[in-house]
């Protein structure tokens, strides 16, 4: 379905002569003379709005902020249209969100090549894909309706589809639009001919590869030697048989079908914007009119101040500066324009009556590109802005071929990392799995091999508390009972680190676990084993998560048990377990309002044989947290501690919710 266009514009003559051309174009046209009338026909779709700034009973800017307020259409195009010369109103324009802003009179041609360039680019990318010649677009310049009727319904017949143009310029305009498969060109134009359109198709950074075939009804001997060194790739008389001029294009299609194009390039006969500034309005006008008839938009500034402004808000392809002005001067406009890394690339022409070398010197010492004395043929100056274009398209171009190689070595290279890594991985988990298991086995020696004596001194303690109580000193009874005391400490030690041992071999089974039933069970066991404590404790309902219910209990034995123990000489002492809101993966905390501790060893409390506090009042093994981290990571989640001294600790752990308990999270 063809893109369709809304014209806006008071005056019947535009909007017929716009009509025509976009239709001509191949565009669905709705043409409006009113505000009103524009508004209404907003409401349905369409790709493009080309709308007058100044209308019979709206301002066209307030339509356009109009238009991109409304979520429907605030993407949608638009070409502003004016005779309105005043910067200032294309400034207001362009801030509106405008995306272009023409001037009255325009270049049909400028307005039709660029509104194909703004619908192309609001739409989605769709790739091409060209199956040999059935797909292929030619393009075919020649000045003779007749032969060009008949090359289009030869090659038509052949499944190319086929596009026309009667000049040279012509076929430069409609070739940067389609980027043809081909161009069959005549030797012979009006304006440029068939062998400068080669040429400039050569110079084309985007169009440079398309194959050319040259036509000619010449029978000078060195024709074909002057087609082929203008670039062309094959030279056909025009005489020869219609098949044989087919077989022809048809094989310089098939050498070119390997070669790729870059779509995100702008053709150097593409539709192009030039800033001319200058205090002189009738030099200005002058520019302006030897300018369009290249085709390029010409937007006009009488200052540096003016320059500036403009080039805040909409882009250009090529500045040209006078050098002298009052006010803000050539000079000073050309540094701030190069200071400026958003408009600094952009091809800049000093312009000047002065025809000194001094002159030249200051215009490029302050930045410029290039530089032409106004008294110039204008020929020459059009051929400075055509050179200025290339030159930068061609750095471009280069640029993207650098960040392109820059690219892919980058991916290269982090793809060996990333195989280097995987093989580094594989590796230490095979160590790290032949280390757990040399870990396990030596704890389950060492643990036999100590319990026996341990055993014995538990039980000779116990026996000499039983048969020799009377004869001990008090001093003694404690003496005997540190010893056993120490001895049910190392066994539960030596418990702590055959579990720790067995977390990594041991398969994780998941199930749904409620880790609120769980932490009221292990507050139940708490209370029983020390009944003359009074903690306060909160425990958020509803928590559910994937684990295995034995180790996730090991969890909140281990988490809580500290909470317990640091709470222990606090009045008013408090426990809470709760999920935090709004996480992904789930997390849960623990907090509890005891001894707390120095955030300087947050990063330490998780190593095996670390304390929270090296007090007595507070001994333990040593493992817990160890054990807590392990059996965390192995949920795939992670453990974490925040505390403050005297003030405190929470503890936060990670976990996956069960399936449905998302909707507990508060």
């Amino acid at each position: 379905m063809s893109a369709h266009v809304l014209v806006v514009d008071d005056s019947l003559t535009v909007r017929m002569d716009l009509t025509e051309a976009f239709e001509a174009a191949g565009f669905r046209v709705t043409a409006c003379a009113t505000g009103a009338a524009a508004r209404s026909a907003m409401s349905g779709p369409f790709s493009l709005l080309v709308l007058d700034v100044l209308l019979p009973d709206a301002d066209g800017i307030d339509i356009l902020s109009e238009l991109r307020k409304d979520p429907r259409t605030e993407l949608v195009p638009v070409m502003l249209l004016s005779t309105e010369a005043e910067v200032r109103h294309r400034i207001r324009g362009l801030e509106t969100g405008a995306n272009e802003y023409v001037g009255k009179p325009y270049e049909r041609a400028y307005v039709i090549a660029r509104a194909k360039e703004l619908i192309r680019g609001a739409q989605a990318p769709v790739p091409s894909v060209r199956t040999g010649a059935e797909r292929a677009t030619i393009l075919v310049i020649d000045d003779s309706a007749t032969f060009r009727e008949e090359l289009r319904a030869t090659f038509e017949t052949f499944g190319y589809v086929v596009a026309t143009a009667s000049t040279g310029e012509e076929g430069l305009r409609i070739a940067a639009d389609l980027r043809p498969a081909a161009v069959v060109v005549d030797g012979i134009l009006p304006g440029i001919d068939g062998a400068g359109v080669v040429r400039r198709i050569r110079l084309d950074a985007v169009l440079r590869r398309t194959p050319c075939l040259l036509l000619t009804a010449s029978d000078e001997p060195d024709a074909e030697l002057r087609a082929l060194d203008s670039g062309a790739d094959a030279f056909m008389r025009k005489d020869e048989d219609m098949s044989v001029i087919r077989a022809r294009l048809a094989a310089i299609v098939r050498s070119a079908a390997s070669a790729t194009d870059d779509e995100g390039s702008s053709s150097l006969s593409g539709p192009k914007k030039l800033l001319a500034v200058d205090d002189s309005v009738t030099y200005l006008r002058a520019l302006a009119d030897a300018l369009s008839d290249e085709g390029y938009e010409v937007m006009l500034a009488r200052s540096g101040e003016e320059a500036l402004a403009l080039l805040a808000v909409t882009s250009v392809d090529c500045i040209l500066l006078d050098l002298l002005m009052p006010g803000l001067g050539g000079e000073e406009t050309c540094r701030r324009i190069k200071a400026a890394p958003v408009v600094r690339d952009i091809p800049l022409i000093m312009l000047t009556a002065l025809e000194d070398r001094e002159a030249v010197v200051r215009g490029l010492g302050a930045g410029a590109d290039d530089f032409i004395a106004k008294s110039s043929d204008l020929e020459v100056l059009k051929a400075r802005v055509l050179a200025q274009i290339r030159r930068k398209q061609f750095e471009d171009e280069h640029r993207r071929i650098r960040e392109q190689l820059l690219r892919q070595e980058h991916e290269a290279a982090e793809a060996r990392a990333a195989r280097e890594l995987a093989e580094i991985r594989a590796v230490l988990l095979e160590d790290l799995e032949r280390k757990n298991r040399e870990i396990e086995a030596f704890s389950y020696s060492v643990s036999h091999d100590l319990r026996a004596p341990l055993r014995a001194i538990d039980g000779f303690s116990k026996a000499l508390l039983d048969d020799y109580a009377e004869r001990l000193d008090a001093e003694g009874r404690d003496h005997l009972n540190r010893v056993r005391a120490a001895a049910q400490r190392m066994g539960n030690l030596i418990d702590a680190m055959l579990s720790l041992a067995r977390i990594t071999q041991v398969d994780i089974q998941c199930e749904s676990v409620d880790l609120a039933r769980t932490a009221e069970g292990v507050f139940a066991q708490l209370r029983v084993a020390d009944p003359s404590r009074v903690v306060r404790t909160s425990v958020q309902p509803d928590m559910e998560v994937t684990g295995d219910p034995r180790l996730l209990r090991a969890v909140l034995e281990n988490l809580l048990g500290n909470a317990w123990k640091f709470t222990r000489d606090r009045s008013g002492a408090s426990i809470q377990v709760a999920q935090v809101a709004g996480t992904n993966p789930a997390e849960f905390i623990i907090r509890d309002n005891g001894a707390g501790f120095d955030m300087t060893y947050a990063n330490k409390l998780f190593a095996p044989f670390q304390r929270l506090h090296a007090s007595a009042d507070f001994a333990g093994t040593g493992i817990g947290l160890a054990t807590v981290q392990r059996i965390i990571e192995r949920h795939g989640g992670r453990v974490w501690a925040e505390g403050v001294v005297d003030g405190g600790a929470v503890f936060h752990f990670t976990l996956a919710l069960a399936s449905g308990g998302d909707r507990h999270a508060r």
